[in-house]
């Protein structure tokens, strides 16, 4: 137990004794004067009865002498009269003086002053009566009662003025009786408060005693769990006093600078600090003057970087504390300025993503309107075969950009796709066929697989497309043969490897990786390969599109690409795909396509802002033998569908319109009036509201522009279903333009 908590008890338990005793005093004191009062005014109360009762004998007194002289007419009888008489007055002011403080008995003496005057005025009559007139004229006066009667009105005054007297007497002696007795239970109360003040102060030490050692015992405890603390720490802390000398540390301290233990230690200076991380290739710390000098504002906390001989990347944090030391802490950074790095660089690759998806956009617009119009002509050309020939070279290089334009919308991750449970075993030993006869008899394809394959989520004909597309830049690869391998099997990326590469979630995935034996890369160009248009190949071998859609579609289908490449080694690009759970794993298996294109008789509204685009469109339609409408956004497109609402039987409309009306509110409120109108959507790019996460919604109709003449029949068709069946070719295109005032 501490002095201070003793003196602090001792304070206490002196302060309330004082208290109380002053409050005892005070109550004591108080009772005592208001005692004293009491018995004032009884004294008080007493002669107010002596002086009213003198009174009363005064009167009397004047009445006796004046029958005494009445009776006898010897003068000597009138002494006792003369003497009552000059008494009355004296004894009237003294009684009116004495109830000054009583309003009730001043308005009694104000009224038995008019009845004692009257009374002195009868007995002067009566004895002035007697001298002259002799006894009979003298009775005559007092056998009239009026003197009687002034005498009964002054002794009822008189003797209510005792009877109130006696009242206030009474009460006053019984309030000095309280008074007296409440003042002897008051010094008894405040002794037994007194000596319960020392017990309780007695106790009081005794739990002060208790308290102060559980509080050091528990003060020694938080202070080692404070220490363990310090110590498990991953951050280096250093505490320094006012005098600029080590307080205290944890061994994370030492380990970050790379200190001597000798130098750990109570007591070093700063200084000395300075002096050895001051060495080639330690963390340097600030200098003295630094601390001293170096912040505008003390109290404002310093935050420096420093790396030291391992590469590793240390921030050291000086905060001041208000004695004057400060807290020196040491963290490791190198691990976040990792993931810095992989995120600046996932945050490019989407940048260039956004970038190369718009283009795409645009380009298939351009794309669309000169295939359709190729494959428009070329089936009204018979005969001519050099232009059939040119044609085909013309509709050859369109599709060549509509592929460009694909795998520009795979790395961007904004092609719409179709996944479904994948059954790798079942579906890759049919592609290595295919890769032998396309890569070259100088090239060894090898194929390994694990036993139990997990089933991937993924689409197959893109899956299919990435592993021909790595195959053809491993052959580039190795211009004088070599070895392909490609290899199945089931992977589990946990936390750790996540935290190591951005954008990967942990969980089950199936892994295909394809390697070869070929050149190899730097680690500079392996950061690039994904870039789209970035290429090692010579001017005019490559496209530089091949990885990034790789990469695109394997982002697109929540997988993960790892590649690995050493120069003179080979490359392995490794492609992590979700595993597929609860689903039934497709073989691959495709069907035959129908030669003849379907044709129909049913109307179709055709929407799309594109001019070009609608244009080529309704002309496929109508050669087909449908019957055509054709707005150039959603408002015209409601208002041509209400003008013809219970002839068409199928909406094709673009998903991006201009105006109020998109292209999934203009299908929602045609269906609203006739649930029975089908509807196929039309788009270049899947950011849209009919695609979520690269995945066509349940139950949408979507053709991906550009699209080929036999694409959009067999769509068509497919989604008229038998009523699209052949029909009389009425080919005719209708075009309806809008009408001011009117609405759907």
């Amino acid at each position: 137990m501490t002095q201070y908590l003793v003196r602090r008890a001792n304070v206490l338990v002196l302060g309330v004794l004082i208290a109380i005793l002053a409050l005892v005093g005070a109550a004591t004191w108080e009772r005592l004067n208001a005692s004293r009062d009491a018995r004032t005014w009884s004294r008080h109360s007493y002669q107010v009865l002596d002086t009213t009762k003198d009174l009363a004998i005064a009167l009397r007194d004047a009445e006796r002498g004046q029958r005494g002289y009445v009776l006898t007419g010897r003068a000597e009888y009138l002494g006792p009269y003369d003497v009552a008489r000059d008494r009355l007055g004296l004894l009237q002011g003294e009684l009116q003086k004495l109830t000054a403080d009583n309003p009730a008995q001043q308005e009694r003496i104000r009224a038995l002053a008019p009845a004692i005057q009257h009374k002195l005025e009868e007995l002067a009559q009566t004895l002035q009566a007697r001298r002259d007139g002799g006894l009979e004229a003298a009775l005559r006066i007092i056998n009239g009662d009026a003197g009687r009667n002034h005498m009964r009105e002054a002794e009822t005054i008189l003797a209510a003025l005792l009877a109130d007297e006696q009242r206030l007497l009474d009460e006053r002696l019984v309030q000095n009786d309280a008074r007296a007795t409440w003042v002897r239970w008051m010094v008894i109360a405040g002794s037994v408060l007194a000596v319960f003040t020392l017990l309780w102060a007695a106790r009081l030490l005794n739990q002060a005693w208790s308290r102060s050692y559980r509080t050091e015992t528990e003060q020694r405890a938080v202070a080692l769990r404070l220490r363990t603390t310090l110590d498990s720490l991953s951050q280096g802390v250093a505490v320094f006093g006012p005098d600029r000398k080590l307080a205290n540390w944890n061994e994370c301290f030492q380990v970050l600078l790379d200190l001597p233990k000798a130098m750990v230690r109570r007591g070093t200076t700063y200084g000395a600090f300075v002096e050895h991380t001051g060495e080639p290739g330690r963390p340097a710390l600030e200098t003295e003057d630094q601390v001293r000098h170096g912040s505008r504002n003390p109290r404002e906390a310093v935050t420096y970087e420093r790396q030291n001989a391992e590469g590793h990347h240390l921030e050291i944090r000086r905060t001041p504390m208000p004695d004057g030391g400060f807290v020196l802490t040491i963290s490791d950074m190198t691990k976040r300025a990792q993931a810095e790095g992989v995120l600046r660089e996932a945050q490019k690759m989407q940048a260039i993503g956004q970038l190369t998806g718009g283009i795409a956009h645009d380009f298939n617009n351009l794309l669309q309107v000169i295939l359709g119009n190729l494959e428009f002509i070329r089936a009204k050309l018979d005969g001519d075969a050099r232009l059939q020939t040119r044609i085909e070279r013309a509709s050859w290089a369109a599709q060549r950009g509509a592929t460009l334009t694909g795998q520009l919308l795979a790395f961007a991750r904004k092609q719409p796709l179709a996944p479904s449970a994948i059954d790798l075993a079942a579906t890759m030993p049919d592609l290595i066929p295919l890769l032998r006869r396309t890569l070259g008899e100088t090239i060894d394809v090898r194929y390994v697989e694990t036993v139990g394959l997990w089933p991937a989520m993924a689409d197959a004909a893109q899956l299919e497309s990435a592993v021909l597309n790595l195959a053809l830049n491993a052959r580039d690869a190795m211009p004088g043969g070599g070895r392909l391998t490609i290899e199945l099997g089931n992977k589990v990326l946990d936390d750790d490897y996540v935290r190591r590469h951005a954008e990967t979630v942990p969980g089950d995935y199936a892994m295909v990786a394809v390697s070869d034996t070929g050149h190899g890369m730097t680690p500079d160009i392996v950061k690039r390969v994904f870039e789209p248009f970035f290429t090692t190949k010579p001017d005019g071998k490559g496209t530089g599109l091949g990885l990034a859609m790789v990469f695109g579609f394997v982002k697109q289908s929540g997988g993960h690409v790892k590649i690995y490449s050493e120069p003179g080694e080979g490359t392995t690009v490794k492609l992590y795909l979700p595993r597929a759970v609860g689903a039934a794993a497709a073989t691959g298996q495709r069907s035959g396509s129908p030669l003849d294109l379907p044709r129909g008789s049913g109307t179709i509204l055709v929407v799309e802002d594109e001019a070009a685009v609608r244009e080529i469109a309704c002309a496929i339609l109508a050669d087909l033998g449908y019957r055509v409408l054709e707005a150039g956004d959603g408002e015209e497109g409601l208002r041509v569908f209400a003008a013809n609402v219970a002839t068409i039987d199928l909406l094709l409309t673009d998903v991006i319109l201009p105006g109020k009306v998109r292209g999934r509110e203009l299908a929602e409120r045609v269906q609203a009036l006739r649930p029975e109108v089908r509807i196929v959507f039309m788009s270049g790019y899947t950011e849209n509201s009919i695609i979520h996460h690269g995945r066509v919604d349940d139950g949408v109709h979507l053709i991906s522009k550009p699209f080929k003449r036999e694409h959009l029949a067999r769509k068509v068709a497919e989604v008229l279903g038998p009523a699209g069946a052949e029909m009389p070719e009425a080919a005719n295109v209708v075009a309806l333009r809008p009408v001011k005032g009117t609405g759907p």
